[in-house]
């Protein structure tokens, strides 16, 4: 008889003790424990089981869970009996920050230290008799939602060193969601300010802490070391691409068909691979989705559980207003085209709006790229770098971003699918009347970022073209910035079907030095796809030229004139 699933339990115990569905994951004590290292970060996508490894940390070395057996007896870690008899035998500190989401530096701050007073609170028997002297039982009581910075500073080195006193050994520190706050830091834009708090912490925590025996954080990015961790030269580092802990995190193949079989779902393990598959941790290939495991298990359909399980507005924020580059790079990914790139796996978020590489490498930390291929290749100068082969990570992510991409037009969705309709019929008229709605309604939208100028109006019409791919990739293949006959053309819609139009589009910048109106432009973006031969590709693979639709758009500022000709 198949388990129950019991959907959003973190909390290993409950799990257990309950008999939920559960894959034994208890190999990782083992691995982490016998790694030696002092601090470990491991980064994982979201609800890929960080929360719950780290209870399962915590409960099975945590002294308040000494005799408790019956947590682990069934697990492969019971097997071994050095582990028997390490379970429950160390002080543990273990938080959490991962619900720090303020939108202000104060917020955010008070937050944090709300959260080490928790811990204070928890083990406020530490007062009780002699350990500690009247200055360590003053300073105890200071540890607040409003102590000074510090007191926070030296908050978690001060209780580990407290716990290690009474209990005669040292302190274990968990870090679950390590990241949370960062980001919000840089959405709300008081990233130094949190920064330069949070490094004082991790200083004092986890560097210069002879109180502590081992750490571990968990996270969904590796942030820059100049960011937090400038200090910690005791740091080991797991990202997506190291071979530590590869199948500790997220449902291996084998777990994925064996718990399909308990299901009676075996018949479905083709749909289920195509629409959740294609982690990848390492050497550890075809790493399935948890969170959306377990949901198919319940619910016994596909559906997008993991990619609507929080918002993704940091995503969709870089991508609405990035370059150009990007924008057309991202559309060959929709196209199910990979990315070559150089990936750099520490995140500066302070580069994110202006550095290419560090927004694939976020994505590919958050679970949204999968790495196809990796290699390390020398420059041209004889130096070493590694190039990433990236790719879409699965359909329910491809899902995702169409969704995402389809909510940018949602202020003006019906002047958009009009465009779209009068797009096709050829009716130029009622294509400027609504491109012109759109255009005053959402340019701001996608011209934005550290410097906004609307006489460059590249973000707004490769988002545009985004929205087209999403909307029109049934009926055609949409490509944009590619060779044909003597140039680049901006945007070409192949017909899938051969009784329909071929499509072709030009963008171009009113020039008010050599042109006297937009019609001027209209006629430049005209003339250029006739001298650049852009329909030559289009005739090679059988479309006849009659059916070639070619349009000129003229921009200035946020005013839009199409014109046609055939």
């Amino acid at each position: 008889m198949a388990r129950t699933v019991g959907i959003g339990h973190q909390d290993f115990e409950q799990l257990v003790t309950n008999g939920y569905f559960y894959i034994d994951k208890t190999k990782f004590i083992k691995e982490w424990w016998e790694s030696g290292d002092s601090v470990t970060l491991i980064t994982r996508p979201r609800r890929f089981g960080k929360t719950l490894n780290m209870s399962m940390l915590e409960e099975f070395f945590s002294v308040k869970y000494a005799g408790r057996s019956d947590l682990f007896e069934s697990l492969s870690i019971w097997e071994d009996e050095k582990y028997k008899r390490l379970q429950g035998t160390y002080p543990v500190i273990f938080l959490s920050f991962a619900g720090i989401k303020e939108d202000t530096f104060g917020e955010a701050r008070k937050s944090i230290c709300r959260t080490i007073e928790e811990q204070y609170n928890k083990n406020d028997y530490l007062l009780e008799g002699d350990l500690l002297n009247e200055k360590e039982k003053r300073f105890y009581q200071e540890v607040s939602a409003d102590m000074s910075d510090s007191t926070a500073a030296a908050s978690l080195r001060s209780l580990s060193d407290f716990l290690s006193r009474y209990y005669g050994k040292k302190t274990i520190i968990l870090l679950d969601e390590y990241d949370t706050p960062m980001q919000e830091a840089y959405v709300n834009e008081y990233w130094n300010k949190l920064t330069g708090f949070i490094r004082s912490i991790f200083n004092l925590a986890f560097k210069t802490n002879p109180y502590l025996e081992r750490a571990v954080m968990t996270g969904i990015t590796r942030v820059s070391k100049e960011s937090v961790f400038s200090d910690l030269n005791n740091l080991e580092v797991i990202t997506t691409t190291s071979n530590k802990y590869g199948d500790a995190f997220g449902f291996t193949e084998e777990e994925v068909i064996a718990a399909l079989d308990e299901f009676g779902l075996s018949g479905s393990s083709k749909t289920v691979k195509r629409w959740y598959d294609g982690f990848t941790f390492g050497k550890c290939k075809d790493v399935y989705n948890p969170w959306s495991i377990i949901n198919y298990l319940d619910k016994r359909k596909e559906g997008t559980y993991w990619a609507n399980t929080s918002s993704n507005s940091l995503i969709e924020k870089l991508l609405r207003e990035s370059n150009q580059d990007i924008k057309q790079t991202f559309e060959k990914l929709l196209d199910g085209e990979n990315l070559v790139a150089e990936i750099d796996e520490q995140i500066v978020y302070n580069q994110l709006d202006q550095n290419e590489q560090a927004i694939w490498s976020l994505l590919l930390a958050g679970g949204y790229l999968k790495v196809n291929q990796f290699e390390t290749v020398t420059d041209a100068y004889g130096s070493w770098k590694k190039e990433y082969t990236l790719g879409i990570t699965n359909l329910e992510v491809k899902i995702m971003f169409r969704n995402m991409i389809q909510r940018w037009f949602d202020p003006v969705r019906p002047e958009y699918n009009r465009f779209i309709k009068a797009l096709l019929l050829g009716d130029i008229d009622a294509m400027n009347d609504y491109i012109n709605n759109i255009s005053q309604s959402v340019f701001s939208y996608f011209d934005t970022g550290k410097n906004p100028s609307k006489k460059e109006p590249e973000r707004f019409y490769h988002g545009f073209v985004l929205g087209l791919i999403v909307e029109l990739t049934d009926r055609y293949t949409i490509t944009s910035n590619r060779e044909s006959g003597f140039g680049r053309y901006d945007v070409m819609l192949e017909p899938r079907q051969k009784d329909e139009d071929a499509i072709i589009l030009e963008f171009k910048v009113f020039q008010p030095r050599t042109e006297k109106g937009l019609h001027d432009t209209v006629e430049a973006a005209l003339k250029q796809i006739e001298e650049k031969n852009y329909e030559s590709i289009l005739i090679k693979k059988g479309v006849e030229k009659e059916r070639i639709q070619k349009y000129g758009f003229a921009f200035c500022g946020n005013e839009v004139l199409v014109g046609k000709s055939r």
